[in-house]
């Protein structure tokens, strides 16, 4: 298990990581989320004891990372795809990583084999694809058949295909009962290959919860349709809901209702003996959810699109 406790990075006058607690359990994939700045890589280098933190600590079963007996059997980690030397081969730089833990030198042909590498193993990883150097990273982190495991952006440079394939892999290696972080600005992506979210903002812990949960708290609605549409909105409204009547994408009059559920809305037509022929819930999505929590935690906002040649920006409504 990774745990992190009352975690602190301080640096000069910048606070990147504040009083952050969170732990990683084994056998689920933990998506590491926030905006850019938020300290996710900091805190997963202070995990692995390439930072040093200001106060609080980050141990792996227990023991700060530079205390394991043998890191690379216990953490694999893939912070960095272009951290390999380019002039070696993805074989001669897995087996140097090997040698420099103990690590049996034909675990080097199944790791390559694991990623998809077999065929360029004798190749310069300087002329590797972005891609191609994410599976050797990835790789280097199986190299020790380590039971927790760190991933910071592994899709990135991945083909479709790729993306599909690390998914699998990495909920994989979790249903095999390893520890799995990864940190990914892909939400989508994230909402198909996280069981749990851990999300950080300015430095500070504003989420702890499952997938599920966490898209849960935001406000769902439900659209409806019924031949006595006038009858069921006064039903509604007498309810105290928040009711918008709308045209339907075929053209045909509804209503959306907000905070609410269809159970709700089923049950108050039922009383009033309203036919319903449409109700549909709607829920938002995790980027929905996720730009909805951390708007005030980002730290580089945009502030919209230049204005084109010849057009005077006040007068397009944009800021002045």
């Amino acid at each position: 298990m990774l745990t992190v406790e009352k975690l602190t990075k301080d640096f000069g006058r910048t606070r990147a990581v504040d009083d952050l607690s969170f732990h990683v359990r084994p056998g689920v994939v933990t998506g590491f989320l926030g905006p850019n700045g938020a300290g996710k890589s900091t805190t997963m280098r202070m995990m692995l004891g390439l930072d040093r933190p200001t106060s609080g600590t980050a141990t792996i079963d227990g023991r700060p990372y530079r205390e394991l007996d043998h890191p690379l059997r216990q953490v694999g980690a893939l912070l960095d795809a272009g951290w390999v030397h380019p002039n070696r081969s993805a074989r001669s730089h897995l087996r140097w990583m090997a040698a420099s833990s103990s690590i049996p030198a034909r675990r080097v042909d199944e790791v390559i084999e694991m990623v998809g590498l077999t065929s360029v193993a004798t190749k310069r990883a300087g002329g590797f694809s972005l891609g191609m150097k994410q599976r050797l990273g990835l790789a280097g982190a199986l190299l020790g058949d380590p039971h927790t495991l760190l991933f910071d952006e592994p899709v990135n440079g991945l083909d479709p295909e790729g993306i599909v394939w690390i998914r699998n892999f990495m909920r994989h290696l979790a249903g095999q009962g390893r520890t799995v972080l990864v940190s990914s600005h892909l939400l989508t992506e994230m909402s198909l290959t996280a069981d749990h979210l851990v999300v950080i903002g300015q430095g500070r812990l504003i989420a702890d919860c499952s997938v599920g949960e966490f898209t849960s708290r935001a406000s769902s609605s439900v659209r409806v349709r019924s031949p006595r549409l006038p009858d069921l909105h006064r039903v509604l409204a007498e309810a105290g809901l928040n009711v918008v009547p709308l045209t339907a994408s075929d053209g045909r009059p509804a209503l959306t209702v907000a905070d609410v559920t269809t159970d709700q809305v089923g049950d108050l037509a039922g009383q009033a003996g309203i036919a319903l022929h449409e109700l549909t819930g709607t829920s938002a999505s995790l980027e929905e959810v996720f730009m909805s929590m951390t708007a005030g935690a980002v730290q580089y906002q945009g502030g919209g699109p230049p204005a084109g040649p010849g057009i005077d920006p006040r007068t397009q409504g944009g800021p002045r």
